[in-house]
């Protein structure tokens, strides 16, 4: 008997990237209609479906241990790292998936066999700080969370911390700036209901009155151009770079100031009519197939952007933005339905040394293969999740600033990724911090209290457990009264592992494996970078054959190989698509480079301290010419590096969507045939 969870419902946009689900689905469970669907294929299946979330206390580690494996087709690293905890826990083989456009991947993890989900580090969701979302946007997503803000502000269930009004607390107004916030002005909400959410009240305090006092915060502008206000009666009728689209593709077209401001007030009135319909006390929810929700963002969005000097965006784009929508293909979706099936086979038959990871790529690479596949990688014995030992995290706090909410919240559930966390002082008391049981719950006023109200002053161990998970930690805090704009820092987050990558490249020396964030790097950072290798005796060895392979290895007295595209089951393979190409930059201690060229020849070119080239050529002829008195062949420049750069292009973006949502680890490091 099989059993499926999912907690979402069909959308419209759902529709296009799989064969189960058909228009008269929108609104049902996923789940439900999935079952429904693969029965009239096969009525003999058996198959149990969930409208649910797989966080559910009724989700635990016996349920997982009824399965043979579970098979993950997630869409966030929240809901996969949870999983892979509970699989791990149950040691159940869990069977992971994802797809986004053209790219797809399937692998397997299985307890103390091979690595987890958790042993890869994968870049975090993006955030945004809430100074910049409130007083200098410099995005247009900036601008559409903050109109996503404003939607919940006023239709919505209401967060403090998604208020849209000018932020008195930003640290970047120096003396003007207000510790307390906003604290004493009336909230968005309060404000909407005394004008009676009439449009053109709402316009003016929006994008006049709010933007004037910003205007007046004047250690915000001295580095960036001053906002201007919007006036009603004024809005400009043109919409710059509509000419150059196709009129009859209305979502692709760019809405002038004005029209935004027509339908601003068009949806703000049809938006009151439909939470009045649904009751008192009711509430929206955004959703981006919503025509009256997508117009109230797309016009709020483009007319703060106006403000700021941002360039507007038409509705398809901040429809894609404001949606997090991950490209989708229902032919690629099923070709990875497919090779996770293959994988699922060789798991019930107990042969997991069959297993493999298996990439759907975008096209063809050296190797003339669409799917490649790789062995299983071993355990990261420095896995935070499924090492042998206790892990240890580091976080960096001011106990005196730092609350009981904000650990459990930003820390424990926000950063490791618990569901229902518990936190006991490990200096020989045992007090609890915070508790997970509903008898030991802490009240609100005790969770707005801070460490060091506690007797945390210094650097303390908690030892922080999730017995839902089954999952515990060690977090050492470290004290700090030097934090600035944040409330703690954990030293290994993505954020200090790319600064202390652009510190690596400029000092020349490597301290981290930067081939594990490579990818990231390159998407923090909006370039293209590649691997480049170099040492003191640099060995370098090229292969091409008719799409020339071309690849550079050095360390200080040895040759290795790296091959980019391997099909043989022991090898890992990386390819890159030729016209949407991405790079990565990598320097260790011992650096390595891949260059690709097409020639129709094989050459292969060893330097070392008295270096040696050969040159073969394959049409049934062979030739070598070997040069010593160290010269250095084609390929290797003066600083004993050679590196490759593609040109920036669309995979980039793809990629950065892609990690985000947790849909594709970081490239592998690619290993060499050791058979």
């Amino acid at each position: 008997m099989s059993q499926s969870i999912d907690l979402d419902t069909i959308e419209l946009s759902n529709l296009n990237r799989q064969f189960l689900f058909h228009k008269q689905h929108i609104g049902r469970p996923k789940a439900i209609v999935a079952r429904e669907s693969v029965l009239k294929f096969n009525p003999k299946a058996g198959i149990i479906a969930h409208h649910d979330s797989i966080t559910n206390n009724k989700y635990d580690v016996k349920y997982f241990r009824q399965f043979t494996a579970v098979a993950n087709a997630l869409d966030n690293i929240a809901a996969r790292s949870h999983v892979n905890r509970m699989c791990l826990a149950a040691d159940v083989p869990l069977i992971e998936s994802g797809s986004a456009g053209y790219l797809g991947q399937v692998t397997v993890y299985k307890k103390k066999v091979t690595e987890c989900f958790e042993c890869l580090t994968r870049k975090p969701p993006k955030t945004y700080p809430g100074c910049t979302i409130r007083n200098t946007p410099s995005q247009p997503v900036h601008c559409i969370v903050w109109a996503k803000h404003l939607f919940n502000q006023l239709f919505g269930e209401t967060d403090a911390d998604e208020e849209v009004s000018p932020d008195m607390a930003d640290p970047e107004m120096g003396s003007q700036a207000n510790p307390a916030g906003n604290i004493n002005r009336i909230s968005t909400r309060e404000w909407a209901k005394a004008s009676n959410y009439d449009p053109k009240k709402l316009f003016k305090k929006l994008f006049y009155e709010d933007i004037e006092y910003l205007n007046q915060m004047t250690d915000l502008w001295k580095e960036r151009q001053r906002p201007v206000v919007l006036e009603f009666d004024k809005l400009p009728d043109e919409a710059p770079g509509t000419s150059k689209i196709v009129p009859y593709v209305r979502d692709h077209l760019l809405w002038s100031v004005k029209q935004c401001g027509d339908i601003f007030c068009n949806s703000i009135s049809d938006l009151k009519k439909k939470v009045e319909l649904e009751g008192p006390n009711a509430v929206l929810t955004w959703d981006k197939d919503d025509e009256k929700c997508l117009d109230f963002v797309v016009s709020c969005s483009n007319l703060r952007a106006h403000c700021f000097h941002i360039p507007m965006q038409t509705k398809f784009d901040v429809k894609a933005i404001a949606g997090n929508i991950i490209p989708a293909i229902a032919t690629t979706n099923a070709v990875v339905s497919g090779l996770l099936v293959l994988q699922l086979i060789n798991v019930l038959k107990g042969d997991l040394t069959k297993c493999r990871t298996a990439w759907l790529n975008e096209s063809a690479g050296a190797g003339k293969k669409i799917i490649s596949s790789a062995q299983l990688e071993k355990p990261n014995p420095n896995c935070f999740v499924c090492s042998p030992n206790t892990p240890e995290v580091t976080v960096v706090v001011n106990p005196n600033t730092l609350t009981l909410k904000t650990l459990n919240d930003k820390v424990l559930k926000e950063k490791l990724l618990m569901v229902q966390p518990d936190a006991v002082i490990n200096d020989g008391t045992g007090k609890i911090l915070i508790s997970s049981d509903p008898e030991d719950l802490l009240d609100e006023k005790m969770m707005d209290r801070v460490l060091a109200d506690f007797g945390i002053t210094g650097d303390k161990n908690l030892i922080c457990e999730d017995f839902f998970q089954q999952y515990k930690v060690v977090l050492c805090l470290q004290s700090s009264n030097i934090l600035k704009d944040q409330e703690f820092e954990i030293p290994s987050d993505i954020n200090d592992l790319l600064q202390k990558q652009k510190e690596d490249l400029v000092d020349g020396q490597s301290q981290t494996e930067k081939e594990d964030f490579c990818e990231t790097l390159s998407d923090a950072e909006d370039i293209q970078v590649s691997k480049e290798v170099s040492t003191d005796n640099q060995v370098s060895k090229e292969v091409s054959t008719d799409n020339q392979v071309s690849k550079e290895v050095s360390t200080d007295n040895q040759v290795s190989e790296e091959v980019p595209q391997i099909t043989k089951y022991n090898q890992m393979s990386e390819e890159v698509p030729a016209d949407n190409q991405m790079s990565e930059e990598v320097s260790t201690d011992n650096q390595m480079s891949e260059e690709v060229s097409t020639d129709n020849q094989m050459s292969e070119e060893v330097s070392t301290d008295n270096q040696m080239s050969e040159e073969v050529s394959a049409d049934n002829e062979m030739s070598e010419a070997v040069t010593t008195d160290n010269q250095v062949s084609k390929e290797v420049t003066t600083d004993n590096q050679v590196s490759k750069e593609a040109t920036p292009d669309t995979t980039t973006k793809k990629k950065n969507l892609e990690e985000e949502n947790g849909i594709l680890p970081p490239a592998k490091k690619a290993r060499t045939n050791t058979e």
